[in-house]
């Protein structure tokens, strides 16, 4: 049988930090009750006119500086026709053969191998509205409040060998977009979607199959089991002969059954019927402002990464866990400029911060309170079991770390003195554990350990009281 190698092309659209709408002054807000933030010119009533919001222009440009397209000075808008009800003007205001960037690349690293994913262009559009399909229901409901929502359409060349390279490109395209203020990129409620264009073809070969487009995915854990799946279907369907061909199609993932589903035979460019927009003039762009916004930019993750690096000393793969969300790294190098541990920072944030962070959007606690809980841990207030307990009691709460630790009762007892005269009593009360040790059995060490601890009630540091109880037993 012959061996396939797997081609992969992503259409990623992306809603735009902007307050408004790309041609009217409706609010952009995520979550209003539906139909609310609309009006005439977004649900496209006869007679109205768009008007192009600047600060879409501002960040498609920002998002071309920031992945090293080209910016075309001059570019335009177009009408894209299509009729479906998420589309009340049954046309879309986008743009086709003048976009707003061209080229630029993404590099990523996968399976241990970096590779640059090349881009073929960014074009700004306006978002369609949102339908609500019933289960069990003769209908379907609209929501047109995402209508005229600004987007970028990121378009990529078929660069992408596997799922984990679409992961992986995901990952650090939307780390770049939400560093750089672009977008928040927030797949689940939409403002991140990802077309997957797939094909598989003989490897060896340079031909370009027939291709199936996967639309519409919200989740990058879901487009890594969509290519696995759509992978496994098409090749199924070559190993059957030229009489099972894959169709040139739009399909559609089903999460719940883990399989894709055909929604529509796949459109052309000219079935769309592109046309300049008559009622917008073409985009203008200044070579000076496309220069102060590309000096404008902030750290990238690409150099963020070096830098920690180079600054903190930590491992590569800490590195990337810490920098690829925004507000995860700025809150690691807070914690750094207080506490100046970084390492133990590092492995506070990736083991418990992140683990509690599955179930919130925000970071649970202040820099501040994580800072002083691991200074507290280095000078032996509290042990590092106990700190845990304290961290779980810090979570969403204002208290301070010192406060939490001495209305739990956690200090850690430091003082020898204080240690001595437990570790005495508890030699004297158990003689045979004694003995024992004297004798060659040292086994009976970690007895006398459990016994010296259970006596401070867990509270005892045990590099002391280690160290305390060797010195009794040689006596």
């Amino acid at each position: 049988m012959a061996v396939y190698e797997t081609v992969i092309g992503l259409e990623i659209h992306v809603e735009l930090n902007t307050k408004s709408k790309i041609f009217c002054s409706c609010s952009t807000a995520f979550g209003a009750e539906p139909n609310v933030n609309t009006c005439p010119v977004c649900i496209g009533l006869p007679g109205v006119l768009p008007v192009l919001n600047e600060e879409v222009v501002h960040l498609a440009v920002k998002a071309g500086n920031a992945l090293g397209c080209e910016i075309n000075l001059i570019n335009k808008m177009d009408r894209k026709n299509y009729f479906y009800p998420d589309l009340p003007k049954a046309y879309q205001i986008s743009q086709f053969d003048l976009p707003i960037c061209t080229g630029g690349f993404v590099e990523v690293t996968a399976q241990g191998e970096k590779t640059r994913v090349n881009l073929t262009r960014i074009h700004i559009e306006e978002d369609a509205g949102k339908l609500i399909h019933l289960e069990d229901e003769a209908y379907t409901l609209v929501d047109y409040n995402r209508g005229g929502v600004p987007l970028i359409e990121i378009v990529t060349e078929p660069d992408i060998r596997s799922a984990e390279e679409a992961v992986a490109f995901l990952k650090q395209l939307r780390s770049i977009l939400v560093y750089s203020g672009i977008s928040d990129c927030r797949m689940e409620q939409g403002s991140m979607r990802a077309d997957v264009n797939i094909s598989l073809r003989k490897a060896g070969t340079s031909v370009l199959n027939t291709k199936v487009e996967i639309k519409n995915m919200n989740s990058i854990k879901e487009v890594y089991k969509a290519i696995k799946k759509e992978e496994s279907r098409q090749l199924q369907l070559y190993s059957y002969g030229e009489g099972h061909k894959v169709v040139q199609e739009t399909r559609r993932w089903d999460q719940a059954k883990g399989r894709t589903l055909a929604m529509r035979s796949k459109e052309d460019a000219h079935d769309y019927r592109y046309f300049p927009e008559p009622d917008l003039p073409p985009v203008r762009i200044d070579r000076e402002w496309v220069l102060q916004i590309r000096s404008s930019l902030p750290e990238l993750p690409v150099d963020r990464k070096k830098r920690m690096m180079a600054a903190y000393g930590l491992r590569e793969t800490d590195v990337d866990i810490l920098i690829e969300e925004k507000m995860i790294a700025d809150f690691f190098e807070a914690t750094v400029a207080l506490s100046r541990e970084p390492r133990e920072s590092a492995n506070w944030i990736i083991t418990e911060v992140l683990r509690v962070m599955k179930n919130q959007e925000k970071v649970p606690l202040t820099p501040e309170q994580l800072s002083d809980l691991i200074l507290e841990v280095k000078k032996g207030t509290v042990s590092r079991t106990a700190a845990k307990e304290v961290f779980e009691a810090l979570i969403n709460q204002e208290k301070s770390t010192g406060a939490l630790i001495e209305g739990m009762g956690l200090n850690q007892i430091s003082s020898a003195q204080t240690l001595e005269a437990v570790i005495e009593e508890v030699i004297e009360e158990f003689p045979q554990a004694l003995s024992d040790y004297r004798a060659g059995r040292t086994q009976s060490f970690g007895f006398l350990m459990g016994q010296c601890m259970k006596a401070t009630k867990g509270k005892g540091n045990p590099g002391i009281v280690k160290a305390i109880l060797e010195r009794k037993l040689k006596e």
